[in-house]
């Protein structure tokens, strides 16, 4: 985004109240069918809420960062919780992508519950890997699943992976 593009913290301010406990902005001043007090945006096709301002959609959470701290955030906005509409400032961080990658929800194609382990036909075995750094690294085969299972787990604390990662929502 250019510097022209992006939202100074006083206009938002003018138009939107934000709600650090529910991550809510709601509208300023009626306008329109809009009335004041209303709640702001819609959620896009991604599951994003977006805010629009002087023509041009906003992610709300990238506003409420801009809200609380006065700056529009540098990096990654990471939901700690998989929830893309809870934007509670206690539920935001800025990260690099490659931290954000650290903390994804359970892939939707995972059949066996956790991430990173999958069950073998041909060989009858668990297998356990973890994506480190764009290489994914093969953590061993099981005859039991709580051992691929805690390979995993294990290897998540080693490259200091979110310990939110691989759950679907955390409340």
């Amino acid at each position: 985004m250019t510097a022209s593009n992006i939202i100074s913290v006083d206009t938002l301010k003018s138009r939107l109240k934000y709600d650090e406990d529910t991550g809510i902005f709601t509208f300023i001043k009626s306008a329109g069918s809009r009335k004041k007090g209303d709640i702001a945006g819609s959620i896009n096709q991604n599951g994003y809420v977006n805010i629009k301002i002087n023509k041009k959609f906003y992610k709300a959470h990238r506003l409420a960062w801009l809200y609380v701290y006065g700056e529009m955030p540098d990096g990654d906005v990471d939901h700690l919780n998989h929830i893309r509409t809870d934007n509670r400032i206690s539920n935001l961080r800025v990260v690099d992508s490659k931290t954000n990658m650290r903390n994804q929800k359970l892939n939707s194609e995972n059949k066996s519950g956790e991430a990173g382990v999958y069950w073998h036909k041909t060989q009858k075995l668990w297998h356990s890997y973890i994506t480190v750094n764009y290489k994914r690294i093969h953590l061993g085969a099981f005859v039991e699943f709580h051992r691929a299972v805690d390979a995993r787990k294990s290897a998540e604390v080693l490259y200091g992976f979110h310990e939110n990662h691989g759950k679907e929502r955390v409340a």
